[in-house]
């Protein structure tokens, strides 16, 4: 099993899987799939396996936040939290479930088929090639170290090739894609007689008498729900920093501040990495030793080094600021000459002997092509410490006024209103549910106070109280007739053109032959497929939903649409060919593999999921 891991390490199914993994734990984080330390409080077991609550509580923190982000308003209120916990719970559950599976299975990673991963993956890969800082820096990004991240690499790798084992288990019979190609390809010999809405306009009456019992049978369709007039106020950052005059001296001394961070500075550091423990310090004792004796530091670290990517280059770490490294490491990379070996630095990864190989700085830009760019940072700077204490005050204002227009004057703010905004919402930034509860609560609506400062977006606070308010009501017959009149019409032409067809089809079964019913012109297919080339496709669907005619007599049916009818008559059908070594055949067959194999996997999840022991605290 584990030489068929490292075979299909190279195939497009790995990475698939790779991808997938990665995905997994930007989301979900180290906590969610190793679980907590032995002792804590536990939320469930899993044949014994604890599933601890600071597990189950950061984890739950964490999609609370995954859904959030998916919101285009962000609102917590909007959140059903015991559905979050009870998915979180559930899906912990079935996780421990697969871990537990590899476990009993005896699948394990090898450091070497590690490493093999993580070089192939495409996110550490620069030019192709792996990239050792941009590694470093993804992993952190995760909220990992890198020993966390390859410990989850290789428990749930396994899981991973479990899942693409048995999906590549599953089996469809060639003769099943070729039965769905016939019929896909199928072609029909076919005559259509259309029957258009405009020769029947003279039968489309629509009086005021219809109108006004569609209206009354159907009051409730032209109610207006309640709605309220608001004034508001908006309070945001951009436009705070658009109203901010930042002076040519404050740019240009924002600049000079700023300029060492454009000139960035890059280290190239090679490392022997050992692990902490007894060994140690014997360890480092023995490399320093064969260091003094003139023994090269690249070769060294092959030999020592327990960071076996980098080793292979000699202790290689590439380029890198700061800001990727462990701050101790970082701080000791950056107070080394070039070709000196530092001390030895302890970290979480171990015990790191460091050389600085070369040292680049990057060219400052002008202040010129900065302008623009400095002028937006320094001016949301300044907003920012002011957004925050305008926000205070008309959080204060808002709440002990009897109006909006003190607030504003007080804090030169502008008031602005919207018209008809229901209980579902209105225009922004009515759209925030949020805020429209708060307009339609008691104080507010009937107490006649302004809402809370709600914040809808990003550094974006509104404030508003309701102006006018209106009762649920009926909308008058004049202001919906044109609408009920259009209404009465299409059904009226849909009707008379059912009626039309069906009056044809009637003379067709009583012996009448096609050109003899005076009705247009017949239209002849013959070995049309499913694309329905100058038909409407209504009547394409129809007339390849229609029973196969018996002998010499075709099959007769109709197709009814808004503008237009049609009787069909199906004269022959053509079964489409199958070429089974052809594209069109391999690649349907393997999408019908593919569904066949998650359908197994899913019902091998089902029977694992049903025989594990699962308490719940």
């Amino acid at each position: 099993m584990l030489q068929d891991i490292r075979d299909n390490a190279q195939g497009t199914i790995a990475k698939v899987i790779i991808g997938l993994l990665i995905v997994s734990l930007s989301i979900w984080g180290m906590d969610a799939i190793i679980g907590g330390f032995s002792g804590e409080p536990e939320v469930a077991s899993v044949n014994g396996e604890s599933i601890t609550e600071r597990e189950f509580l950061r984890t739950v923190q964490l999609e609370t936040q995954q859904r959030l982000s998916q919101m285009e308003n962000p609102d917590s209120a909007m959140l059903d939290e015991d559905q979050i916990r009870q998915d979180v719970l559930e899906a912990l559950i079935q996780e421990r479930v697969l871990i537990l599976d590899a476990q009993e299975q005896g699948l394990e990673l090898s450091d070497d088929d590690i490493d093999a991963l993580i070089t192939q993956m495409p996110q550490f890969q620069i030019g192709g090639q792996f990239n050792r800082d941009r590694f470093v820096a993804t992993v952190r990004n995760f909220g990992m170290g890198v020993g966390e991240f390859r410990e989850n690499m290789r428990k749930n790798y396994v899981i991973n090739q479990i899942r693409a084992s048995i999906a590549q288990t599953g089996l469809v019979a060639g003769d099943n894609a070729s039965q769905l190609l016939r019929i896909q390809n199928q072609t029909r010999d076919f005559r259509v007689l259309t029957v258009s809405a405009d020769s029947l306009a003279d039968q489309i009456v629509v009086t005021e008498d219809d109108v006004r019992a569609y209206y009354d049978d159907n009051a409730a369709e032209f109610r207006e729900p309640e709605q309220v007039n608001v004034a508001y106020i908006s309070l945001s950052l951009g436009a705070l920093a658009d109203a901010v005059e930042v002076g040519e001296g404050d740019l240009q001394a924002y600049y000079e501040e700023r300029a060492e961070e454009y000139a960035r500075e890059e280290r190239r550091a090679a490392h022997i990495l050992i692990d902490s423990g007894a060994e140690a310090e014997a360890t480092l004792a023995t490399i320093l030793e064969r260091l003094d004796a003139g023994e090269s530091f690249a070769e060294l670290a092959q030999e020592f080094s327990v960071d076996t990517i980098s080793a292979r280059d000699g202790g290689d770490l590439g380029f890198a600021g700061r800001g990727v490294y462990d701050e101790s490491f970082e701080e000791a990379l950056f107070a080394l000459a070039e070709g000196e070996i530092s001390e030895p630095v302890e970290t979480s990864f171990g015990v790191h002997l460091i050389r600085l190989d070369d040292v680049r700085r990057s060219d400052v830009p002008s202040f010129d092509e900065l302008r623009a760019e400095l002028r937006d940072e320094l001016a949301r700077t300044l907003a920012s410490e002011r957004f925050a204490e305008v926000r205070a005050q008309l959080a204060d204002a808002a709440y002990a006024a009897d109006d909006l227009a003190g607030p504003a004057e007080e804090l030169g703010l502008e008031v602005r209103s919207v018209d008809g905004v229901t209980r579902d919402g209105g225009v922004a930034p009515f759209d925030h549910a949020g805020l429209v509860r708060q307009l339609f609560s008691g104080d507010v609506l009937e107490g006649g106070f302004n809402t809370e400062l709600i914040d809808v977006g990003d550094n974006v606070s509104v404030v508003a109280r309701v102006r006018e308010y209106f009762e649920p009501r009926q909308r008058e017959l004049a202001s919906v007739r044109d609408d009920i009149q259009a209404r009465l019409e299409a059904r009226k032409t849909r009707e008379a053109l059912e009626a039309r067809v069906d009056e044809l089809m009637a003379a067709l079964e009583s012996g009448d032959q096609p050109e003899a019913l005076n009705a247009g012109e017949w239209q002849q297919f013959e070995g049309q497929g499913r694309d329905g080339s100058g038909l409407s496709q209504f009547v394409v669907q129809r007339a390849f939903a229609m029973s196969r005619p018996e002998a010499d007599k075709p099959s007769v049916g109709k197709a009814v649409g808004q503008r237009e009818a049609a009787i069909i008559l199906v004269d022959a059908v053509q079964e489409g060919d199958v070429d089974t070594a052809g594209v069109e055949f391999q690649q349907l067959r393997q999408f019908l593999t593919q569904l066949e194999g998650q359908r197994e996997y899913a019902a091998y999840q089902q029977y694992l999921r049903n025989e594990a022991k699962v308490d719940r605290n």
